[in-house]
């Protein structure tokens, strides 16, 4: 199996070490937050983590079409794929917290694919009509693995379509990982491939603590920002319980932007025990408990044909997480 790791750049000043860590114990890939009203700039932390890595992957997880122009995230993506020594991938969404702090709304499925079509183009160095005008980043001469992360079936669809990778943040229990599997087949069969050509990345909110009432207490903030992204715009085809999904819209509708994924005691942190979906998203979104329960957790979405992980690290101490995930999953997986 392949692990990764995706962090909120908080501190420009910590992620050589970090990065260094990684590396040393055995992550494959450094996905970095983009939300510009919350955490530093993505582009210059990922930056950081180039210069102090030898192997890792690294890029967005993610950006997205509507703060960024296509060509202005283009020229960045390239410009991190040579000072890493062509270790880059591009990642892009329809937005979140960067694009709700702005009180922007979230880019359709059709801004998405024409955002995707665009970037292909940019990244061969190829002009290209965009929104009417011709537009154009000349100095690129290689393309950069384009991965797009997807929740719904019509943007996984997309994925199998036109993207050279995907994260799946539709969760880990055995129905969603198969309809998933089955949304990207159908959309890689759209454009005469195999699902197998896909770079398929499942992305999963992490924690490791003595009990799992612990791991789970200390990201419940991430559960919900799980269930605020995963669920909006429509339930039909995500998998999710009919008892549930009326405390999905109140959590919807309550859910603190400018809060999003902040450790402690926060708003959206309350808001999963008090509308009773704390246990239901921490069994769909988390690979979370004592070290012994998260290695059988991985090894149970191994059966299934999970190949690669892309866990988060938001949590209290990353340090700490980083060297326990890996001394007591990873090696146990390997």
């Amino acid at each position: 199996m392949r692990f990764g790791v995706t962090l909120v750049p908080d501190d420009t000043r910590a992620l050589g070490e970090l990065t260094r860590l990684m590396e040393a114990q055995g992550y494959d890939l450094l996905g970095m937050a983009d939300s510009q009203s919350l955490f530093r700039e993505t582009y210059v932390s990922l930056t950081v983590c180039a210069l102090a890595s030898a192997r890792l992957r690294l890029g967005p997880t993610v950006t997205n079409p509507i703060t960024r122009h296509p060509a202005v995230t283009a020229s960045a993506i390239a410009s991190l794929d040579e000072v890493s020594g062509g270790r880059a991938f591009l990642g892009l969404g329809s937005g979140d917290s960067a694009i709700y702090n702005l009180g922007q709304r979230i880019a359709p499925l059709e801004t998405l694919r024409r955002t995707l079509v665009t970037l292909r183009a940019l990244l061969r160095g190829e002009r290209v009509e965009f929104e009417g005008r011709s537009i154009h980043t000349q100095w690129i001469r290689r393309p950069v693995p384009l991965w797009i992360a997807a929740e719904g079936p019509r943007t996984l669809e997309l994925a199998g379509e036109l993207c050279d990778g995907v994260i799946v943040g539709t969760g880990l229990t055995p129905e969603v990982i198969d309809g998933s599997l089955a949304c990207l087949e159908r959309g890689a069969l759209k454009s005469g491939r195999r699902l197998a050509d896909l770079d398929v990345w499942w992305f999963a909110k992490a924690n490791i603590a003595s009990s799992r009432a612990q791991a789970v207490g200390e990201i419940k903030m991430a559960l919900a920002a799980s269930a605020n992204h995963a669920f909006r715009t429509t339930l039909a085809g995500k998998h999710v319980p009919e008892r549930y999904h009326e405390a999905v819209r109140e959590l919807q509708r309550r859910y603190a932007f400018h809060q999003h994924e902040h450790l402690g005691p926060t708003v959206n942190a309350a808001l999963t025990d008090e509308l009773g979906l704390t246990d239901y998203l921490a069994e769909r979104f988390a690979i979370a408990g004592t070290p012994e329960a998260c290695a059988a957790t991985v090894e149970g979405l191994r059966r299934r044909g999970v190949t690669q992980l892309l866990i988060t690290a938001f949590v209290p101490d990353r340090m700490r997480f980083l060297r326990e995930f890996a001394d007591t999953v990873i090696r146990r997986v390997r």
